[in-house]
């Protein structure tokens, strides 16, 4: 299942081989990085169909999360990938406007991996 993981934060990315390393060694999973909105629209216009699940974060500059989230459903219609909007502000309005753009799912930061796994292993079987 390959993932895209849209933040700005750089750091990000160690953290995420870091806590799925297993399953990265298992080629379970196969993350990619994109450190803005941009650079995620990019990606998925060339390697779209292998995308299964993007990860956003919100708040990034540039192009944000939420209309990233906007312009992938208005782009893919076919078979558009799961997207589970990141947020540091548990907050209601973002959380809102995410549903109210098509998002699927809703993390907050400090992301906690157990429980992104857990919607993972569930997002498998379903796939």
């Amino acid at each position: 299942m390959k993932i895209l993981v849209v933040d700005d934060e750089a750091d990000i990315q160690p953290l995420f081989k870091q806590r799925f390393r297993r399953e990265i060694k298992n080629g379970e999973l196969a993350f990619e990085f994109a450190l803005s909105g941009e650079d995620a629209v990019h990606y998925l216009a060339s390697e779209e169909s292998e995308v299964v699940l993007i990860l956003s974060d919100i708040n990034m500059p540039g192009m944000s999360g939420l209309e990233l989230l906007q312009h992938i459903r208005e782009s893919h219609g076919t078979a558009p990938p799961f997207v589970m909007m990141i947020t540091a502000y548990g907050d209601e309005a973002n959380y809102q406007q995410s549903m109210q753009l098509g998002a699927d799912d809703f993390l907050s930061k400090p992301l906690d991996f157990n429980l992104l796994k857990d919607k993972l292993k569930h997002l498998d079987t379903h796939g």
